[in-house]
């Protein structure tokens, strides 16, 4: 399946339907009085967090949506059906804004979380509403409220515990087969990542998600190579796992541009918890390991750890690493934020 992590969707409420002018005419009744019915309601426009989904593929072949328009009253006091509902489906973790793509509007974090968009217009009243002791024989009806029309923009952003970032080519995909029972492409040449990844990872009896980023590489920011539009999944991420590769020639140079990009992107990211960890050790000697270890530690201000994704050698200690962290992460952290029921445009 195609991953899409951002969609624009236009979206319309129903009208509500007319109320009817009616009068009972029946034989032998000479004044019957008004009868009309009163016009349906319009259908609103919900958006839904549902479980099973992971893409907002759904929104690239479709972008127009419309709730169904109210029922005309009818004679003999006949209401109008009111219209149906139309609900869009999305994952967990789904923000909605306008049309600007800036004003946040609702972010749905869990499965079942659901906002109403555009509720649909009120049913027109019929004649028989109108009748008084003063007038017998009303003959006006109000017509049925309007829709609501709107462009709503949809952001995707993953909810994973951790997240591994890292230049291209620096075993993370490696990393993500090794601990998890996902099937990322791996090869030996850069950007093989084109979209985030999920996993979940199990270490002593406990499991956590693990989510893994496309590359970055300097001037990402500014849209070079994959650019930073993939950072947006490590916003809900507790934990940053970030992997150097040990075989080039310079750890610390790589560890700084990562970071320099996650600080050039903001949004909270440079302040995460970071975990450290020097990777591909089965490619290199203890002289370099030692020599690699000395400048990224001096670099990231922390003991980085030594693994090696295909060996499995250090993995494990990483992991146990991840989830104390991810344990420690308060309820005000992962406490889901209350969605309003409805929303006024």
């Amino acid at each position: 399946m195609k991953f899409l992590d951002e969609a624009k969707v236009y979206v319309a409420s129903g009208a509500g339907g007319n109320g009817c002018i009616s009068f009972r005419r029946e034989k032998f009744i000479e004044f019957g009085g008004p009868n009309g019915g009163d016009g349906g309601k319009g259908g609103d426009v919900i958006v839904e967090a549902v479980d099973g989904l992971n893409t907002l593929i759904d929104y690239r072949f479709q972008q127009h949506f419309k709730a169904e328009r109210g029922v005309n009253g009818m004679g003999k006091d006949r209401h109008g059906a009111n219209g149906n509902d139309i609900v869009l489906k999305v994952p967990a973790g789904t923000q909605i804004y306008e049309e600007d793509g800036e004003t946040l509007i609702a972010d749905l974090l869990a499965v079942g979380d659901r906002i109403t968009l555009a509720k649909g217009g009120n049913g027109g009243f019929g004649n028989a509403y109108f009748k008084s002791s003063t007038n017998q024989a009303p003959r006006h009806a109000n017509p049925g409220q309007p829709g609501i029309e709107l462009t709503i923009r949809l952001r995707l952003k993953l909810i994973a515990d951790a997240g591994l970032v890292g230049l291209p080519n620096a075993g993370k995909s490696t990393f993500l087969a090794r601990v998890t029972a996902a099937k990322p492409k791996i090869a030996d040449y850069p950007f093989t990542t084109l979209h985030p990844q999920l996993g979940v990872v199990r270490v002593d009896d406990r499991e956590f998600v693990l989510a893994d980023l496309p590359g970055l590489i300097e001037g990402a920011h500014e849209g070079v190579g994959l650019g930073d539009r993939f950072l947006g999944h490590t916003e809900r991420c507790r934990v940053l796992l970030h992997l150097v590769d040990g075989t080039q020639d310079d750890a610390a140079a790589a560890y700084k541009t990562v970071r320099g990009e996650l600080e050039a992107y903001g949004n909270g990211l440079e302040d995460k918890p970071e975990i450290v960890a020097l990777s591909k050790t089965d490619s290199m000697t203890p002289e370099q390991i030692k020599k690699q270890l000395a400048k990224l530690k001096k670099a990231c201000g922390k003991t980085p750890f030594t693994l090696s994704s295909a060996t499995g050698a250090g993995v494990t200690d990483v992991l146990r690493e991840l989830f104390k962290i991810v344990g420690k992460a308060t309820k005000t952290e992962t406490a889901k934020t209350k969605q309003p029921a409805t929303w006024q445009p």
